[in-house]
């Protein structure tokens, strides 16, 4: 069956001639066999016990080919937690084995467009794949109301059509949209949720003018990760991620960004240009999220919210600067679908989810 097969694909890459008769009939099987395995899958119940970061999306506004939005998946056990949900969260998370239906709540960290742009499809794929019978819980600081109520606006003409056609027994109207659970931003941190063993901390961050703003912390079964969101350098955030498995930082590299500001000029958008100056003094440099994680004693840095998008492999090392030389544990530049396990039993493992780059 296996030479049979490997022998049918080579006579579809032919794509022509005698071939051509088989390609139709091939392509059904393959497809049927596709779907099955996609509708199955289902990656969260196969992970072990612990910690797991899975990456929904490490990019930025910025157009990236290879990057969605800002997303993180946290994974506790079998619970699925998101952080942020930017424009194609929800698809990587299909991608990546890892069902939308089973999304137990959406934790904010600030409310720029990039981070909350793919609620929407998010809401409406965890309603329509579990036939939820209750709102998803958005959590985040005062104000995630607004962004909960505008959400629930824009689709609800849309909940309305898909409860028509598909009856409410698969589609539930009261499952349809976000539930807001706002807290306070701390002074400094505030556990927001202990429950299951999972313990959830709200860590204030600098990211003005945008405000509020929070990271969050992880604790489960002796492991643990801090998630940055977006800020400057935060002595608040490096002393809560102290001794943490893994913290996970945004970063921006300014010698790119500057390369792209110079480029803005010399084409006469000057608006852009001055965009790119400005988004240096509300973000962190690869070099300073690497002496912020050898400071809290992280295990692994994992950078994210990747600024500029790096189209060539070779920027890689330019991105990074000399961040290696500032941190004595890993560091790695995530890429959409990356899977970073923190295992109850220890160690840290490194994977994909959903294939290859």
């Amino acid at each position: 069956m296996k030479k049979w097969l490997l022998g049918a694909v080579a006579v579809v890459a032919l794509g022509a001639g005698a071939g051509w008769a088989f390609r139709e009939p091939l392509a059904l099987m393959l497809y049927a066999r596709g779907a099955e395995q996609a509708l199955t899958s289902n990656n969260l119940d196969g992970l072990p016990d612990g910690l797991h970061a899975a990456f929904c999306g490490t990019g930025s506004p910025m157009p990236d080919p290879d990057r969605a939005g800002p997303c993180l998946a946290v994974i506790a056990g079998k619970r699925l937690l998101i952080v942020d949900a930017g424009e194609g969260a929800a698809r990587n998370l299909q991608l990546m084995g890892l069902p939308p239906g089973r999304v137990e709540r959406v934790l904010l960290t600030h409310f720029h467009s990039d981070h909350i742009d793919g609620l929407g499809a998010l809401a409406l794929q965890r309603w329509v794949g579990s036939s939820a019978t209750a709102q998803l819980p958005l959590l985040g600081p005062v104000g995630v109301g607004q962004i909960a109520a505008g959400f629930n606006a824009v689709y609800q003409p849309d909940s309305t059509y898909r409860v028509a056609h598909h009856g409410e027994a698969v589609v539930p109207p009261s499952g349809f949209g976000l539930s807001p659970r706002a807290f306070a931003v701390p002074e400094t941190t505030a556990v927001i949720s202990d429950d299951g063993g999972l313990k959830v901390t709200a860590i204030r961050v600098d990211h003005r003018p945008v405000a509020p703003a929070v990271g969050y912390r992880f604790d489960y079964k002796g492991r643990c990760l801090t998630v940055s969101g977006d800020t400057v350098v935060s002595p608040v955030l490096m002393r809560a991620a102290e001794a943490c498995d893994l913290l996970v930082h945004e970063a921006l590299q300014p010698r790119l960004t500057r390369v792209l500001g110079e480029a803005a000029k010399k084409a006469g958008n000057a608006p852009l240009a001055k965009v790119m100056a400005d988004i240096e003094d509300y973000h962190t440099t690869p070099e300073q999220a690497a002496e912020v994680a050898q400071k809290a004693g992280a295990k692994m840095l994992v950078l994210t919210h990747i600024v500029p998008p790096l189209r060539l492999a070779g920027l890689e090392g330019a991105f990074l600067g000399d961040a290696r030389k500032r941190f004595d544990g890993e560091i790695r530049i995530a890429q959409d679908r990356d899977l970073v396990s923190l295992p109850a039993t220890g160690g840290i493992e490194t994977s994909r989810l959903g294939g290859t780059r």
